[in-house]
């Protein structure tokens, strides 16, 4: 198994210690009320563990970008009330806009074991967080007495900032938590000892998001699917005329090296065969709109593609049916658009009916099946959009490298 060689949270002794824990609390919010809380809820195994092991629990977690430093709309304190629902215990939300600062000193020092202290976002501190520095990464450390550490935020692992990466060169002890644990374990086996045939499903709008990911993945796949707004430069690299669709002219070379590459290696690259054409893109995303099917090679040159159409459905399905291991990166078309949101079911419904190890990698798509109502139908839903394509493009993610080998 592709596991990770890494101290977990079962083989530390926590009790009576403080436990730092970087948390993926990235919700989102609206008018300040949490619109999915599945991010708390990955973070409850490893929280719950700590506090029945008599941990004194701090949780540090940033949320949204904010750019002018500490904002109320940007506060961690929804989520802390959320947490309080979840758990038997006590937990503090410690409202400190340098986030280290007297009230979280405070709300630490009072703390019993077996309690929860939640901090203000990370992000409140700019620069010191997102460039890894120094000072913060020591004041998160000093909070706990430099005890231990505990990451357990895969949809942060891929970014080396102060809470994810820089604390660690501060405490006695590292460990991950069960989030990273099962991700690393899902994503790791999926591309490194898949059970074949091993079928990726990558969409989206651009192909040069995934540049790394396409090539990587075609070495290790059986069938690798491209749908979304990325198939248009791969047709257009085919000589295909594609109206005003998306197109990366830059990349339209990629693509024809990348369907050589499938072809040298003895791949299935399979394309969508027929497409939802309009004449625009909606406005709002998910206004009426009429389209019509053509095949892809005849889309005019006045209208645009934004969704797999009926025979590409058929096909995609029937791909991903035959699979042992799929991974699928990225919506069909336009999802948010109830119109253009058929090939995105399509597929959704394709993977909750097959037998298969199904892997939805974060992001769009991961939005995706939770609101066509699929989501209790996959094997694993990553929790990280970024995190989880790093990972399948095959690169070291810091926030993992960072905690201590067995």
């Amino acid at each position: 198994m592709a596991g990770l060689n890494k101290v977990s949270v079962d083989d530390i002794n926590v009790k009576g210690k403080k436990v730092l824990v970087r948390v993926d609390f990235n919700v989102p919010l609206k008018d300040g009320v949490i619109t999915n809380d599945n991010r708390i809820q990955a973070a409850l195994p490893t929280i719950k563990k700590l506090v029945a092991d008599g941990g004194k629990v701090v949780l540090c977690s940033h949320l949204g970008k904010p750019k002018n430093g500490p904002e109320d709309k940007f506060s961690l304190a929804p989520a802390a009330k959320r947490l309080a629902e979840l758990v038997d215990t006590k937990v503090t939300f410690a409202k400190d806009d340098t986030v280290v600062g007297e009230n979280a000193k405070k709300a630490v020092a009072e703390m019993k074991d077996g309690e929860i202290v939640v901090l203000e976002n990370t992000r409140f501190r700019g620069a010191d967080e997102t460039k890894n520095g120094d000072n913060l990464a020591k004041e998160l450390a000093d909070l706990v007495d430099d005890q231990v550490f505990v990451m357990d935020a895969f949809g942060s692992a891929h970014r080396a900032h102060a809470s994810t990466a820089g604390v660690t060169k501060f405490v006695k002890e590292t460990a991950v938590g069960y989030l990273m644990q099962k991700e690393i374990k899902f994503l790791g086996n999926a591309v490194e000892v898949p059970e074949r045939p091993f079928v990726a499903i990558l969409g989206g709008a651009k192909v040069a998001d995934k540049l790394n990911v396409i090539s990587n993945l075609l070495e290790k796949c059986d069938t690798l699917i491209i749908g979304g707004g990325m198939a248009y430069t791969f047709l257009k690299a085919k000589g295909y005329e594609v109206g005003k669709s998306l197109v990366d002219m830059e990349k339209v070379d990629y693509c024809k090296e990348m369907m050589e590459k499938a072809e040298k290696l003895g791949k299935k690259l399979l394309l969508p065969v027929d497409t939802a054409i309009t004449a625009a893109f909606p406005d709002p995303i998910d206004a009426e709109i009429a389209v019509e099917y053509v095949d892809s090679d005849k889309i005019p040159a006045d209208k645009m593609g934004l969704d797999i159409g009926p025979k590409t459905q058929e096909l995609f399905a029937e791909a991903a049916k035959t699979a042992k291991t799929v991974v699928w990166n990225g919506p069909m078309g336009v999802f948010e658009n109830p119109v253009l949101a058929k090939g995105t079911i399509a597929v959704a419904k394709a993977l909750a009916e097959t037998d298969a190890t199904t892997i939805i990698g974060g992001g769009d798509s991961a939005a995706a099946v939770m609101q066509l109502g699929f989501a209790d139908k996959m094997s694993h839903i990553s929790t990280g959009g970024g995190a989880s394509l790093e990972y399948l493009e095959g690169k070291v993610l810091p926030g993992v490298d960072v905690i201590a080998d067995k």
